[in-house]
């Protein structure tokens, strides 16, 4: 089973996402064990400050090295896994969420989380703790907690056991070199507009043919760093 931990100041925000569709289902069927580590348990004072003033002046706040420190010993006495475990700060500065990433994470035994917030966390605790920073995208949002929960959906879903359909993780967009072909399902027609009839021919051969022509078209496209690529490997 994986051990999950998500050090965050709002533990409202993953259990909300942590309580529906496949991550909740992964959880009931005991193949994802999550904990939550609220980060304001480890901090001192009335206020429970998680954050203060950068050294050497400049805007914005950067949250404090000590109260994640210690959540992470915390993580630490709960982890039981054989592997070493992961530890992921997701990061606009980091390199970007790809499924090979994912893949790779879906093989931990355990994966903590640390949500930052504001500038972003001390130094010392990248420095430190942090095996994996991972970036969602070239912009910026309020917290650490959603991209925390696109990188661990992304990776939940590739466990054995947890999608009804295991193969259909197997042709999923960037799992191979091309982006996913279009899907159809009932009924044939709606307002006016049909299903290609190559897929209700029949003709397994065709629709492998259409699907591919399709896989090709789409990222032509919309990721023509993708086609080029593509390309580039047809030619070796």
């Amino acid at each position: 089973m994986m051990q999950i931990f998500i050090i965050t100041p709002f533990p409202a925000i993953p259990e909300a996402v942590i309580g529906e569709s496949i991550l909740r289902r992964a959880g009931e069927k005991e193949i994802v064990d999550y904990h939550m580590i609220d980060l304001r348990e480890f901090t001192e004072g009335k206020h429970r400050q998680i954050d203060d003033y950068p050294f050497g002046g400049g805007t914005g706040m950067v949250m404090l090295a000590e109260p994640i420190l210690k959540a992470m010993d915390r993580v630490r006495e709960l982890y039981n896994g054989d592997k070493g475990l992961r530890v992921v700060f997701p990061s606009p500065q980091a390199k970007i969420l790809s499924q090979e990433t994912s893949r790779d994470l879906s093989e931990a035994d355990g994966i903590a989380f640390i949500c930052g917030h504001y500038k972003g966390i001390d130094e010392r605790v990248r420095e430190t703790v942090v095996t994996d920073e991972i970036s969602i995208g070239d912009y910026v949002v309020t917290g650490g907690e959603l991209p925390a929960m696109v990188i661990l959906d992304s990776v939940v879903r590739l466990i054995p056991g947890v999608l009804g359909d295991e193969e259909s993780a197997n042709t999923d967009s960037f799992t191979h070199d091309l982006l996913d072909h279009p899907h159809y399902t009932r009924p044939e027609e709606v307002k006016g507009l049909k299903v290609p009839e190559v897929l209700m021919s029949g003709h397994h051969a065709n629709v492998d043919a259409w699907r591919q022509e399709q896989r090709e078209l789409r990222t032509k496209k919309n990721r023509p760093d993708l086609w080029e690529h593509y390309q580039e490997e047809l030619l070796k």
